[in-house]
């Protein structure tokens, strides 16, 4: 069985939520037997290169830009050659959604996850808010089938194409046990002795809230924000402006065990998204036992579960911190609820199984009616929690594979 997968910065993973993902969902795949190229962006290059990686292709596709206009080009490429090597396609994201189209043209068959509300979020100027609406629809319209992270994503695609066309698999994570100390040294933290804050330096992030609600008092805990931040860019510089001598400005950190370290040994995890479906920072929290202390919209709270804590504004998030970071007496039962999290709905056991069926159900022509990942309503306050089950995925009486249409 032959796939490519598309839309990362490549692998082995580097950057983000969507890389780590292409990295161990292809990891997986190749060890089931399956023939696994993933495209991989060469800044610089003037040729197409290919190389292996614990067996899987890796397809270095030249690109001169490194910006959003550098994207869109890798994407097109991307789709040029997909189209012409066969097999299915896998497209993380939608943001050039409309290239499906040669996809339809030539009988590709292409998945689409589908990501978060990308078109909603503030840091986008309109016409790339316009850009992304549009290939959102577009995707919509032209994948034969799209994966959504959330419940909340998959009703929102809901209102624009058949529900029977959206599965819902969410992100995964590995749980972090007994992660180095050691490691915490040369940002000179102690076990216990911070919150952190892991996210994009945007508004959507809410990390001036956060910074601010963090520095109106002496905590006698730092807080830590790992992330580049430059003066020369007016939000970021607010945000530093709004720092106390007790805010950590650690930079951007991609070495995962120091990453992981950082998470575990934290006091509390607060995350600010506003937007999106299931974000892969908030999972990996769960994943290492992090108190978190979340901004209360749909998406945290489905993630998160009732054993976290929400904040609705700057001053409701100060009023959290007080008693958090204070007497810190719901710490412990915090830590374990999302461990209890993680493993009820976002192991990569799941998860990678819950897309191998799916992928294969496209592989040997078949499709079914619905690919409802399993939402279980919660039992009491305490049990039962929200999660998914991944035999769910191809648990449905599969009917013959058709050429979806166009709308």
């Amino acid at each position: 069985m032959k796939i490519s997968i598309l839309g990362t910065r490549g692998i082995p993973a580097k950057h983000g939520g969507f890389e780590t993902f292409a990295e161990r969902l292809a990891l997986h795949l190749v060890g089931q037997g399956w023939d696994v190229t993933v495209h991989c962006p060469a800044v610089g290059a003037t040729e197409v290169r290919e190389s292996e990686w614990c067996g899987i292709r890796l397809l270095h596709l030249p690109v001169h830009r490194d910006d959003a206009v550098g994207s869109i080009l890798f994407d097109w490429k991307s789709t040029l050659v997909a189209t012409g090597e066969g097999g299915s396609v896998l497209n993380l994201g939608y943001g050039t959604a409309i290239f499906g189209l040669l996809y339809r043209l030539r009988g590709i068959y292409n998945v689409i996850n589908m990501d978060g509300i990308e078109w909603r979020r503030k840091k986008w100027s309109f016409p790339a808010r316009a850009w992304l609406y549009f290939n959102e629809r577009a995707a919509c319209l032209l994948a034969n089938h799209l994966v959504a992270d959330h419940p909340e994503i998959k009703s929102h695609l809901a209102t624009r194409v058949d529900a029977g066309k959206i599965t819902m698999i969410p992100y995964g994570a590995d749980p972090v046990v007994d992660p180095d100390p050691e490691l915490l040294k040369p940002f000179s933290l102690t076990a216990n002795g911070y919150a952190i804050v892991i996210a994009r330096p945007d508004p959507d992030n809410s990390i001036l809230e956060i910074v601010r609600a963090f520095s109106a008092r002496k905590r006698g805990v730092k807080l830590v924000i790992l992330g580049n931040y430059n003066e020369s860019v007016p939000y970021q510089k607010q945000v530093l402006a709004a720092a106390s001598s007790e805010v950590v400005f650690a930079g951007g950190i991609y070495d995962k065990q120091v990453v992981e370290a950082l998470r575990f040994y934290a006091r509390l995890y607060v995350h600010g998204h506003k937007v999106g479906g299931t974000n892969p920072s908030l999972v990996e929290a769960l994943a290492a036992g992090s108190p978190v202390l979340a901004h209360g919209n749909h998406f945290n709270r489905e993630v998160a579960g009732p054993g976290a804590q929400f904040f609705d504004d700057e001053q409701h998030l100060a009023e959290e911190l007080n008693s958090l970071l204070g007497d810190g007496r719901d710490l412990e039962g915090m830590r374990q609820s999302s461990r209890q999290r993680h493993s009820e709905a976002y192991t990569w056991e799941m998860v990678l199984s819950a897309y191998e069926g799916l992928l294969a159900q496209w592989q040997s022509g078949l499709v079914q009616d619905r690919h409802d990942a399993k939402i279980t309503a919660p039992a009491t306050p305490t049990q039962g929690r929200v999660g998914f089950d991944p035999a769910m995925v191809a648990a449905e009486s599969p009917q013959p594979l058709r050429a979806l249409p166009l709308s």
